[in-house]
């Protein structure tokens, strides 16, 4: 599933379309009225964690990549799209994407300062929220997308890695100063992974996700699905401390 710097990513590639007029659109599964795009302005591109908004005068279709997404800009798969797009000079593609139609204002439907890449995140609310749910795992806090938008499975590990906190450990027993520690690292690894995502270099940088030693103490990681997410992770017993 892409996390949110991946989405950023895609909101680059597709900006030589902000502005350009669809002249057809197909969905292949219904699940929108691709006949409403065409002739229609795209006004925009957003992003709200893992969510890709394709903006126009008075409705935007979310794009969520899901667990297999993909997507082509100015090419095609030979299998048909779940969302195409053309435009004069050029087309989108979406595959294997969920999609909904928004008819509501997005100011009403997203908080921005939840989203770790946007320039309105506003750590103190993540704390917060996490204060607000004391029995909170802190690899659920991180997986919690409306506290931190755009984390996902890659970023949470390697977080948690990082700031030495045991994926079990309880939010309500991580010392204030580890906890602020955690959810800055959030947003600065978020930069990070996006910078070597976009140089080719990502998984060169993992310490922790997919890997079977702790690069600190040379012993075997444990893997476990952990948390309400039940997602995998990658974590060392002798270097991350529990707090519970």
């Amino acid at each position: 599933m892409p996390e949110g710097p991946s989405i950023i990513i895609l909101k680059e590639a597709v900006k030589e379309f902000k502005g350009q007029t669809v002249i057809d659109a197909t969905c292949n599964n219904g699940a929108i009225d691709a006949g409403r795009l065409i002739n229609q302005p795209i006004t925009d591109f957003k992003s709200w964690g893992k969510h890709f908004l394709i903006c126009f005068p008075e409705f935007t279709i979310r794009v969520h990549m899901m667990m297999f997404g993909s997507y082509r800009v100015n090419s095609h798969r030979d299998k048909p799209a779940r969302l195409h797009l053309q435009f004069e000079n050029g087309e989108l593609n979406f595959y294997a994407a969920q999609l909904l139609m928004i008819n509501e204002p997005l100011d009403d439907l997203y908080d921005w300062e939840t989203d770790v890449m946007s320039g309105l995140w506003d750590s103190y609310k993540a704390i917060e929220k996490m204060k607000a749910e004391p029995d909170l795992l802190a690899c659920d806090a991180l997986m919690n997308q409306q506290m931190f938008s755009g984390v996902g499975n890659i970023i949470k590990n390697e977080v948690l890695f990082n700031t030495h906190i045991h994926p079990l450990s309880k939010v309500n027993a991580i010392p204030p100063k580890k906890l602020k520690e955690m959810t800055n690292e959030a947003r600065r690894y978020s930069f990070d992974f996006l910078k070597w995502k976009k140089a080719g270099v990502l998984k060169r940088h993992w310490l922790a996700y997919n890997k079977k030693e702790c690069p600190r103490n040379h012993v075997p990681f444990m893997v476990k699905d952990t948390g309400k997410s039940q997602r995998k992770s990658f974590y060392c017993e002798l270097c991350q401390t529990l707090y519970r």
